[in-house]
Formats: C-alpha cells, sequence, structure tokens
C-alpha cells in the first residue's frame, strides 16, 4: 500500500512540474515514478518513518499552528535583540512522542521556532538552547509536545 500512495504522490509531482502531457513524455514520467518505487522498496526505505502516512490527516493543521508560533516567535526574538536583553539558558525537555519521525519532528519544530534550538535528543530527552528564559518558558508548558503528539495521533 506505502509503495502505491509512493507512486501517486511521486507521479503527480512529475505531471505538476512536468507540464507536458503526451504520450511519450507521460510514459516516460510512469516509467521513472515506478523505477524510484522499486529502488526505494529495494532499499527498504518504504516503512512508516520513511513515509509517514499517518501524519497527513492532522499535518496542515499542525503547520498553520507551526507559522503562527514560528511568527509569534520572530517577533518576540526581534524584540529581544533590539532591546539587548539577551539572557540564554539551556534546560532538558522530556518528550511523549512514540516513533522517531515524531520526535524529530518535535525537535525540529522547537528549532525552527526563532529564539530556541534543539541541541541533543537522548532517550526520549531534549537538550534545548533558549535565547531568552521566556523563549524557555515557550517550550517548557508542552503546548508543542501536545501537538506533535496529536499529530502522531497517539493522543
Amino acid at each position: 500500500m506505502n509503495s502505491f500512495i509512493l507512486f501517486f504522490i511521486l507521479f503527480s509531482l512529475w505531471l505538476l512540474m512536468s507540464g507536458h502531457y503526451n504520450l511519450l513524455i507521460v510514459s516516460l514520467g510512469i516509467i521513472s515514478c515506478v523505477f524510484c518505487v522499486y529502488v526505494a522498496k529495494r532499499g527498504k526505505l518504504i516503512d512508516d518513518e520513511g513515509l509517514p502516512i499517518f501524519f497527513m490527516p492532522r499535518l496542515l493543521n499542525y503547520l498553520i499552528w507551526l507559522f503562527k508560533e514560528i511568527l509569534k516567535s520572530n517577533l518576540s526574538t526581534a524584540k529581544v535583540i533590539i532591546n539587548g536583553k539577551v539572557e540564554p539558558e539551556t534546560f532538558t525537555v522530556k518528550t511523549s512522542q512514540v516513533t522517531d519521525v515524531a520526535k524529530v519532528t518535535y525537535a525540529n519544530s522547537i528549532t525552527l521556532t526563532p529564539g530556541t534550538v534543539t541541541t541533543k535528543i537522548q532517550k526520549g530527552v531534549f537538550e534545548v538552547h533558549a535565547l531568552n528564559s521566556d523563549f524557555g518558558d515557550d517550550v517548557r508548558t508542552n503546548e508543542m509536545d501536545k501537538k506533535v503528539t496529536w499529530l502522531e495521533g497517539k493522543k
């Protein structure tokens, strides 16, 4: 099933980017997408982590929330830099995600929001560096952790 979904995604993207729809070109597109799926299957790259389909139903909602948080964090970071009140801190935060792809999504989401960087991932605990303690408080509230766990579909 994952192979079919991967083929559908690849071929859809190929059609969108190609712009040429005659028989020869479309046939070559099908052949190249089948070959890519074959190579991915032989390389054992098609699994729940390599193609996280379980994210798809909730992904748009999560991305909208994440972009809103990135915007708010950008404004806060700019304010801290302009005021010159930089008080960096490093702290740890526990994760509640089960799959590795969800843990990486959480770590990347922390890093994407300006003012915070995930510096270490070890056994369900992240080490986070924050530009200011306010940014650390935002991570410690576990709102993002809950959102990523919801995205994962486990809670």
